[in-house]
């Protein structure tokens, strides 16, 4: 049987103490495939954000276990999650949260720089075409739309191969079409290409091109 590319058994999350303590994650039991496509859905303060945290290794469970292809990360040192962070976790915020003063190209060069090896050409190249930017490679994010830096953000993402890929509402700042563009692009990503994408979003218009669809209430996750 295939491995889930992450997977979180009985994972709890414990903010504060006594009449304070807050439980944003109770026992939550979560699994993705590599060529998935899953929604996290629920309103807002329900735990989804300590959910993506989690797995992003931002955050450590207080109890429970994690696991990237089959490998146990609850116990590993801050060296070893950050690692993770960077080898194996690819971002798609709300926001593109481009960088002002690069390129679209210089975007994925700095990726290379901060890992210390050559400018992945081709694969850019790649990217850039998958995704129908290639006539904007050399502007700036203040000269493009907001659908063409979300795209960006995405080809930013995905540049570094990454296991996971965890999209955090990446469609809030996007109008109806652009919407349902992103969503359709980050589903073909994940089918064609065999990545596990993993879209944390309230819209529950938006979830008709995901595989698995769980939702987030009081803490407690749940398959749709």
């Amino acid at each position: 049987m295939t491995t889930p590319t992450l997977s979180l058994h009985q994972v709890d999350k414990t903010f504060g103490h006594g009449r304070t303590t807050v439980h944003a994650l109770k026992g939550a039991d979560f699994e993705i495939y590599p060529g998935q496509f899953v929604a996290i859905i629920g309103p807002s303060g329900s735990g989804k954000s300590t959910f993506l945290t989690i797995a992003a290794g931002l955050q450590t469970p207080t109890n429970g276990e994690i696991r990237l292809n089959g490998v146990p990360l609850t116990s590993q040192s801050e060296k070893s999650r950050l690692a993770y962070r960077f080898n194996e976790i690819g971002f798609i915020l709300q926001s593109s949260n481009l960088i002002p003063f690069l390129t679209v190209t210089e975007q994925l060069r700095l990726v290379d720089k901060v890992a210390r090896r050559k400018f992945q050409q081709e694969h850019a190249q790649k990217l850039l075409t998958e995704f129908g930017l290639t006539k904007v490679s050399n502007a700036y994010p203040s000269e493009l739309s907001g659908g063409e830096r979300q795209r960006v953000a995405i080809v930013r993402a995905l540049y570094n191969h990454p296991s996971v890929l965890l999209a955090d509402e990446p469609t809030a700042s996007l109008d109806v079409a652009r919407s349902q563009d992103v969503v359709a692009r980050l589903a073909q990503e994940a089918h064609q290409h065999h990545k596990a994408i993993i879209m944390v979003t309230h819209n529950q218009r938006l979830i008709g091109d995901c595989d698995v669809v769980y939702r987030i209430e009081d803490g407690v996750m749940s398959k749709s």
